[in-house]
């Protein structure tokens, strides 16, 4: 009935949404979707839009990383000192980039005006203490770190190691103290904690005498199962005693975060939400007391899942209160929660223009975080706890877009097979043009990432680019995002390569059963494992008439037999254990099914991809080469997984537009260097 009604609604809002359209149409230059001309161009989305990373403060100044397209994708720190004035804090032959995990996090700290940092071309620390040039601290090898916390009692840092040192087996990962006592440049690291695959998160109380850190085992990721350990630091520094405090093989604990009075704080789902809990008495652990009290309980997302060290959802004020962000419905709401009496707390939401909140951290007074909304692109904000009031800081994207160009995400909700999944559906918007009468638009399907990750309804240039010409696009948090609780993000466990495909695959359908696109004209697209569900989607499914991989795997069993360790095991859950369920990987490998792919495909990489290998692109394109069906390739030097250069994203974003203009037949507005393409006259329409 509930779904019913749903129908009726769209039908009715349509309805009135269609004789509104007519109305600003009459005075609209008249072109095909597709061909409309739109100031949104690719060239200022590569060069004008900015990667801002991680933040953190230092007294007043807040420092925070900034990846420059026109640099090769550097990571450049920048400070914003108290007077609002803004600088690079470190000299431009530095890289601020970790290769822990591939995907990095956590690769500086600052602390009293001295910078401890990651360079990325040797992965060593160093340190630029005030007012002096930068000097390494620990020595040249095969050592990676992240994660960096100051131990400023013992002058050490503290932090996740990645020993890549013997070739013959997986690097081993360890909690180590670098000493910054008397840089030589040669410090060796002192392992504080081993013998767990992976860890994160260490941190210190205020006291500097209890180390709580998170922990997990392969095959687990980060967000199938952690546990949260403390431990008793001796005078040496080293830990004299170990607690296992929360979290299990099967229970994922994120952000371990002490308070200034003491208390250690997490994030914890014990029943199927991540939520808030609080361990108000850490020193009575040790005695066999274990006392978790939850925070603010409800059926909302304080969590993440842990691609990169140093994620952050929550933060404290001077006075203990928690400044929070927390995801509801797919939508992040920001919110404080206080305790009103012992153990008892009260959560109060934050009324703002944003949409989405991430990376919180605070100085005490005030906190800086990313935010963004549909009319706002990421921005790093600065909140007043006292006035309400936001500052920007910085933005992603200089760009400045008219709102006439600007297509308003709508919430989609619609049916699969396992119950309902959630995308964000864009419309074509050009206030310049508009469609011949009884022409629908071409429809961009967007499958996001990880695939564990999510989309959001953050103002992307890059989705503006395509509605401003014409296309319609709906973004899709398929079965297996978060953002929904556990019980949706495990809906992908063993079944990914059908669960995310075939929810891509109803969005699409039920836009056309809306009226809403062009059956006829329905591509799909996405990076990494969303390029992945793309190329399953071509293979298994006649639903799509073209698509484009970014960077996207074509043979999971290769990806079982030849990934980084991070991700060496993630399969086990997705798909089925490596080798017993070989049978299965050959299956929902789409290399294998060549045969039944019959629609042309672009292709994008990175020809330095650790995590997914360029062999695997390559041989896809040469099976489509054999069939005779139209596929382009395009491969970058000097990239990695996802690209950084801002030509090569600018080559990127034109190329996929240029290639569905031979295969859906529309002329582009822009003058776009052609792509080559193999087979162009086969399926292709002119």
């Amino acid at each position: 009935m509930e779904c019913a009604k749903r129908g009726a609604h769209h039908v009715f809002e349509k309805s009135k949404i269609t004789m509104r359209m007519k109305r600003m149409n009459a005075s609209k230059t008249q072109a095909p979707y597709g061909s409309w001309k739109s100031p949104i161009g690719a060239d200022a989305i590569a060069s004008s839009s900015l990667r801002l990373g991680a933040l953190c403060y230092d007294g007043d100044n807040l420092y925070f990383l900034e990846g420059r397209p026109q640099e090769g994708g550097r990571q450049a720190l920048v400070v914003r000192r108290i007077d609002g004035h803004m600088e690079d804090a470190l000299p431009s032959t530095f890289n601020v980039r970790t290769l822990v995990h591939e995907y990095g996090g956590g690769a500086f700290t600052v602390d009293n005006g001295a910078v401890f940092f990651v360079n990325y071309k040797d992965q060593r620390v160093w340190v630029k203490p005030e007012g002096k040039e930068p000097e390494a601290i620990t020595a040249e090898s095969k050592m990676r770190f992240a994660d960096l916390v100051v131990d400023r009692r013992r002058e050490r840092l503290v932090c996740v190691m990645e020993d890549h040192t013997d070739a013959s087996r997986e690097p081993q990962n360890k909690i180590v103290s670098i000493s910054f006592k008397t840089n030589t440049g040669a410090v060796k690291p002192e392992v504080l904690a081993e013998g767990h695959d992976f860890y994160a998160y260490p941190r210190l109380n205020p006291d500097a005498d209890i180390l709580s850190y998170i922990c997990w085992q392969h095959p687990n990721m980060p967000w199938d199962g952690t546990e949260l350990h403390i431990a008793k630091l001796g005078a040496d520094g080293l830990i004299a005693q170990d607690i296992l405090v929360a979290g299990s093989k099967t229970d994922s604990v994120f952000q371990p975060t002490w308070s200034p009075d003491g208390k250690l704080y997490f994030v914890d789902e014990p029943k199927g939400w991540w939520n808030l809990f609080v361990i108000a008495e850490p020193q009575e652990t040790f005695g066999g007391v274990v006392n978790v009290v939850s925070v603010a309980p409800m059926e909302a997302e304080f969590g993440l899942p842990l691609w990169v060290f140093g994620m952050s959802t929550y933060s404290f004020l001077d006075n203990s209160s928690i400044v929070c962000t927390y995801n509801l419905h797919g939508n992040w709401h920001l919110g404080i929660i206080q305790e009103t009496a012992p153990s008892k707390y009260k959560l109060s939401s934050i009324t703002s223009s944003y949409s989405d909140f991430s990376g919180i951290v605070s100085n005490g007074s005030k906190v800086a975080l990313h935010a963004g909304s549909p009319s706002t692109v990421g921005t790093i904000v600065e909140f007043d706890t006292q006035s309400r009031v936001f500052h920007t800081i910085k933005t992603s994207s200089s760009m400045k877009i008219d709102s006439g160009y600007l297509s308003a995400p709508q919430v989609i909700e619609f049916p699969t097979d396992r119950g309902n999944a959630f995308a964000f559906y864009y419309p074509p918007a050009n206030q310049d043009f508009a469609a011949p009468a009884n022409e629908l638009p071409p429809l961009l399907v967007k499958s996001h990432g990880g695939p564990t990750g999510s989309t959001s309804t953050n103002l992307s240039p890059g989705i503006q680019y395509w509605t401003s010409r014409g296309f319609a696009v709906v973004d899709v948090n398929y079965g297996g995002s978060t953002g929904y609780g556990r019980e949706y993000r495990k809906r992908l466990d063993f079944s990914w390569g059908i669960v995310d495909v075939n929810d891509c695959a109803n969005a699409a359908r039920y836009l056309v059963k809306q009226g809403l696109v062009d059956g006829n004209r329905l591509a799909i697209t996405g990076g990494s494992a969303g390029g992945y569900t793309t190329l399953c989607a071509l293979t298994f499914l006649d639903e799509f008439k073209a698509g484009a991989s970014h960077f996207g795997i074509g043979d999971i069993e290769a990806l079982a037999r030849d990934t980084h360790k991070f991700e060496s095991r993630y399969l086990d859950y997705l798909v089925g254990a490596y080798p017993e369920q070989k049978q299965v990987y050959l299956d929902r490998s789409p290399i294998n099914f060549t045969d039944k792919l019959n629609c042309p495909v672009i292709f994008f990489q990175g020809l330095e991809d650790a995590v997914v290998p360029p062999n695997q692109a390559e041989a896809m394109v040469n099976a489509l080469k054999k069939k005779g069906l139209p596929v382009a390739y395009i491969a970058y030097e000097g990239e990695q997984h996802g690209f950084r250069k801002a030509e090569n994203i600018k080559r990127t974003i034109e190329a996929e537009f240029y290639f569905y203009s031979k295969i859906f037949g529309y002329k582009p507005a822009d003058e776009i260097e052609p792509v080559t393409i193999e087979n162009l006259s086969i399926g292709a329409k002119h």
